[in-house]
């Protein structure tokens, strides 16, 4: 007998506020901050002693003590204990890939509710020795005696001492996100005044956000900290003009510390729902998380390494019928102005379009002003696996809000892939199904 796939619910999310590596979360750990963003979403929707079927997430900088990330926050939370947890990691699309896994669970039937959350600190990034140091600290721990343990560190060398700190570097080609970026700019010509601008508009719209009220429900208080510390109020584009560029320092470069992303600590949470779950626990439907998709690109010898969102989009608009025109809200990952305006650019190319995407044509401009209207990752911050639940909640309040249309989600994340959603409005689904 064949199942008939359900609707995905997404009844809403929440954050805690997003700072800079290295200032108000220094203290935290990844679990500290996922435990505030869980126990933020079970407050808003009144799920202490609930059992939801599965929690989903990670964090992309983690310790080796965080294997069991997911769970652990898990049991930090009045959720019931019954509650299982599932850790993951795709980069920056962790917590979008998270809420699409649950989301294909419950369509199928298998599960009626779950939460994707994701979390990032490089404020508590793990600091390794040299390989050959490690070896010897293993060594030592087999040891029994005092004596034994200081015969096998007497031959250390002060090189093995050396530490190693993290890196986000493409291990395929060593270079950083920023660097590769800046690759991208320099082919599709991006400016760097357009890179500036692009900056200014998310950190005016998020300001406006949050003084509009708007940021109330989605944000939760963590540590004290009640507010974004990467915002900036009084951002100005003659300010940002002379800022230096932060990766090609030739004299070549536009990329600077303000048109990019900085480092920063967070976690977001997202609940989703079968509708009879909604209903069963009187929570009302924010939206529909209707189709979602991730690919990945050949950016070795291929096209850039944050360029497979427009791939994930292409598939996805084919696969739904839809144009890249028919959306109301375009929530597009702001990892890099210049990553956004190249995407938007390929999208307008149609030699692009039929070569890397199979398209006709062009796929054409979107309507600038339907994009990021909140503001996004240049403004607020981006802790890599917190984005996706972060612009899954956003988007479906936008929704919510508007009371129809639908969205679009493009996220660009590390090893060349990129992760894309649909969300549709819950009322213009249930105005139709009444008629």
């Amino acid at each position: 007998m064949t199942k008939s796939l359900r609707r995905v619910a997404v009844i809403g999310g929440v954050r805690t506020p997003f700072c800079r590596s290295g200032t108000l979360y220094a203290d935290l750990s990844n679990l500290d901050m996922m435990s505030a963003a869980l126990n933020g979403l079970v407050d808003k929707y009144n799920l202490a002693g609930e059992h939801i079927d599965e929690v989903v997430g990670g964090a992309v900088v983690t310790h080796s003590k965080d294997w069991n990330l997911a769970r652990e926050a898990v049991l930090n939370t009045k959720l019931a204990t019954s509650t299982p947890g599932i850790t993951m990691m795709q980069a920056c699309g962790t917590s979008l890939q998270a809420a699409m896994g649950i989301a294909a669970k419950i369509a199928a039937g298998q599960i009626e509710s779950g939460i994707a959350v994701g979390s990032d600190t490089t404020s508590d990034a793990p600091i390794v020795f040299t390989k050959k140091f490690a070896q010897r600290l293993m060594e030592t721990n087999k040891k029994k005696t005092t004596l034994d343990k200081v015969k096998v560190l007497a031959g250390t060398k002060p090189g093995e001492l050396a530490p190693q700190p993290p890196a986000t570097n493409e291990p395929r080609t060593g270079l950083s996100m920023g660097q590769h970026c800046e690759l991208m700019a320099k082919e599709w010509q991006v400016p760097r005044v357009e890179q500036d601008q692009l900056a200014y508009e998310s950190h005016k719209k998020a300001t406006e956000a949050y003084a509009s009220g708007y940021m109330d429900d989605l944000i939760v208080p963590c540590a004290g900290v009640f507010r974004d510390n990467n915002l900036r109020e009084d951002v100005d584009t003659g300010k940002l003009a002379t800022l230096n560029p932060a990766f090609d320092k030739s004299g070549d470069g536009t990329l600077t510390a303000a048109n990019s992303t900085s480092l920063t600590d967070g976690a977001a949470a997202v609940l989703l729902a079968s509708e009879d779950w909604a209903k069963e626990h009187g929570l009302p439907v924010q939206a529909y998380l209707v189709d979602a998709v991730h690919v990945a690109n050949d950016f070795v010898g291929g096209d850039g390494l944050l360029m497979a969102p427009t791939l994930a989009v292409a598939k996805l608009l084919k696969r739904n019928g839809l144009s890249l025109q028919d959306f109301d809200f375009y929530e597009i990952h702001e990892a890099f102005a210049a990553q956004v305006l190249a995407t938007l650019k390929a999208w307008e190319d149609p030699d692009y379009c039929k070569r890397a995407l199979g398209a006709d044509g062009a796929l054409g401009s979107i309507d600038r002003a339907k994009l990021n209207i909140k503001g996004s990752s240049l403004a607020v911050g981006h802790p890599f696996a917190a984005t996706g639940a972060r612009i899954v909640a956003n988007l479906a309040k936008l929704i919510d809000e508007k009371g129809s249309g639908r969205g679009l989600i493009s996220i660009c994340t590390a090893g060349g892939m990129g992760v894309a959603a649909i969300l549709e409005s819950a009322k213009a689904g249930a105005q139709q199904m009444a008629a």
